[in-house]
């Protein structure tokens, strides 16, 4: 009766004292009214005990997201950040004499066979089946672009054309690039990445990881270091990450499936023919016990020759030269001079150039001869997995890039980029001047492009990265403090990243490992690294001088430059940036960005001085190491040498720095009036 009469009568229920305190209605429209009616009829009957929360809430939206009921849809679905969230790991052994070695300390893991029905692909093919998402010829629509499937993506079950597949993580694809040799670079990349799954995971299910282990990784030096990563996640935990290694059918119950329905529109025969899955390896027998029983990759080295002369030499010269060369590194020389000047498809000895570089990096990453490795892959112009997010992380973090040899010209990017124009700036812009830069500077993006989301405080001061003058930064850290004579091409990807953080972390006002002053300032100046609220005082510095600053023989005029842009915003920024990147010496860079802080320093307590001139940056400091040279009584005739003013320590040089800057600006001062009273500088 409660009910019908509710509909029956255009006046509301009678509205407990309980509920008059805890709902306002409103009467502002027919909507309004019939709204608060029916809320009111629920609370009543939720009050009386005649309805429940649940038969109000079905979906149960009033429990956290991760005590909802699962879904039980062919679709994935978010449900907020889990607590409790442990992610699967599935350990895959390539064949069963690798499997049978792994179980000798006790780490068990499945092989493809064994994890049958379920298929184990490459993300690669997980790409081409996306390929046809969306797909709508009479739209016009081309499905999915052919770009890598990420973390989040490859830690679900799929089921497609009544497969059920699992795909392994993007760091562990074979790739043409040699990153995937460094076994140490490897390990600190699968750690990464279950650290993000944990932390960016939102779906229904738990994530699924699959560990693809390869009869190559366990001839690796450094592969106990993947056995003592493997015994850590048995345990449970992975750097505070909850992870559970187990069968892949055991885990399936619990993981999260998604169902790629729209592949039904296309013949199943013509995709089985593209798809090609993970195989398992035969062997007659199983061979390897143990890691001891395993001949290893030994680490190669051999003596360094250049082959420069051979480029203006007979095309049959260099033929012979190459047979007669009995040293890996040469060989590559060799036939990087065959190749620009014939071509890939130049053909001798019944073999092409192209296959013999091939041939030569693949013999090179087994050895792990990292010189011959980084000049085959440029040679052959290979470009690392998923370049473009890397600098998309960089650029949406405040910083532009730049790529390019040093002495030449520099690309800017400003704006994410393709891969395939990626890879047409480093092999039209570097290579042709230095055949390493071309990859080296593909490494230093990537490792700069992970470094940032995770220690942005490194690039403090950074405004724009230059990736040429970075590596040059990080061989003067070489040069100076590590006891090798290796260069920087020769080091193994691990090492390379291990350089970056220590340059990086260099910093302003501490030295740095007993660094010397002329390091730092070379170090400082090479990253492009500037003091806190630098731009501004560079601001002050126009605001005070006409005929604006001049650094290199280049002037930043005051006007339009003050009356077009403000002091905080990036435009005025990156036109302070553009001219200091004019000076070629990094510690001389440097010298002048102490400079500046000085007499914006001067300025600010000294509101009521004004130049007349312009403000010649070079000449101040020119006149601050004359005042150093007369103090240590050197001849002043030597002022071209610079280099032990650069290494004086920073409490010396600002004392020279700020005489000079005084002496500039007391002499262009305009003379008072005999009414006005001189000003004090202090």
């Amino acid at each position: 009766m409660a009910i019908s009469s509710f509909h029956s009568t255009t006046t509301s229920p009678t509205i407990p004292l309980k509920l008059k305190n805890k709902i306002r209605v409103r009467r502002s429209g027919f909507l309004a009214q019939t709204v608060d009616r029916v809320l009111c009829f629920y609370g009543v009957k939720h009050l009386d005990g005649l309805l429940h929360i649940n038969e109000l809430d079905p979906i149960r939206r009033y429990l956290p997201s991760y005590n909802r009921p699962r879904k039980t849809g062919r679709y994935s679905a978010f449900q907020g950040t889990a607590s409790d969230l442990v992610v699967q790991v599935v350990l895959i052994a390539e064949s069963m004499r690798l499997q049978a070695m792994m179980a000798t300390y006790g780490i068990q893991t499945q092989t493809p066979h064994e994890v049958e029905p379920v298929q184990i692909w490459p993300p690669s093919e997980l790409v081409k089946v996306y390929e046809y998402l969306g797909v709508n010829k009479k739209l016009g629509l081309q499905g999915r672009p052919p770009r890598p499937i990420g973390a989040l993506g490859t830690s679900k079950v799929y089921r497609v054309c009544g497969l059920t597949v699992l795909c392994y993580p993007l760091t562990l694809e074979v790739s043409d690039f040699y990153l995937s040799h460094d076994m140490s670079l490897l390990i600190d990349d699968i750690k990464s990445e279950l650290q993000f799954v944990g932390k960016y995971w939102r779906l229904y299910g738990r994530p699924t990881v699959c560990l693809l282990v390869r009869e190559e990784h366990m001839r690796d030096a450094n592969f106990k270091e993947m056995i003592d990563l493997f015994a850590m996640l048995k345990g449970g935990r992975c750097q505070g990450l909850k992870v559970r290694i187990g069968r892949l059918q055991n885990l399936l119950s619990s993981s999260c499936v998604e169902h790629l329905d729209f592949m039904h529109m296309f013949p199943a025969e013509d995709f089985h023919q593209k798809i090609n899955m993970f195989s398992q390896l035969e062997h007659k027998s199983v061979g390897y016990q143990s890691l001891t029983d395993i001949r290893q990759a030994v680490r190669f080295s051999e003596e360094r020759v250049e082959y420069k002369e051979f480029s203006d030499k007979p095309i049959w010269e260099v033929i012979e030269a190459y047979r007669s060369c009995d040293t890996m590194l040469g060989q590559s020389q060799l036939l990087g001079i065959l190749l620009n000047r014939d071509g890939a498809c130049f053909t001798f000895d019944d073999e092409s150039v192209r296959d013999r570089i091939i041939k030569l990096n693949k013999q090179a990453g087994v050895i792990r001869h990292w010189s011959v490795v980084r000049y085959c892959s440029s040679l052959l112009e290979n470009l690392v997995d998923s370049i473009s997010p890397f600098i998309t992380s960089l650029l949406v973090n405040g910083k532009q890039l730049t790529v390019g040899v040093i002495g030449y010209e520099e690309i800017l990017i400003d704006v994410p980029l393709t891969p395939r124009e990626v890879h047409q700036i480093l092999y039209t812009k570097l290579q042709p001047y230095d055949v390493y830069q071309a990859v080296l500077q593909q490494e230093i993006i990537v490792y700069l492009g992970k470094l940032i989301t995770t220690h942005k405080h490194l690039f403090s001061g950074i405004l724009k990265i230059r990736i040429g003058w970075v590596i040059r930064a990080m061989q003067l850290y070489m040069d100076n403090y590590m006891k090798t004579t290796k260069t920087l091409d020769e080091l193994s990807p691990s090492d390379v990243r291990k350089m970056i953080i220590k340059v990086m972390s260099v910093g302003d006002k501490t030295p740095h490992e007993n660094m010397h002053p002329i390091h730092h300032r070379q170090i400082y100046g090479s990253l492009c690294r500037v003091p806190d609220n630098f731009y501004e005082r560079v601001w002050i510095i126009l605001s005070k001088t006409p005929r604006g600053i001049v650094v290199a023989g280049h002037r930043l005029p005051q006007q339009p430059t003050l009356s077009d842009m403000t002091k905080h915003e990036l435009n005025f920024s990156l036109l302070v940036e553009q001219l200091l990147n004019r000076l070629d010496r990094p510690e001389y860079r440097h010298i002048i960005v102490e400079m500046i802080m000085i007499v914006s320093t001067i300025l600010q307590r000294n509101t009521e001085l004004t130049f007349d001139g312009e403000v010649d940056l070079d000449q101040l400091v020119a006149n601050a190491f004359t005042l150093f040279q007369k103090d240590r009584q050197e001849d002043c005739e030597k002022s071209d040498d610079m280099k032990t003013f650069y290494d004086t320590t920073h409490n010396i040089t600002v004392r020279y720095l700020a005489r000079s800057a005084v002496n500039y600006i007391l002499s262009s001062v305009p003379p008072a009036n005999d009414n006005q009273e001189f000003c004090n500088v202090s």
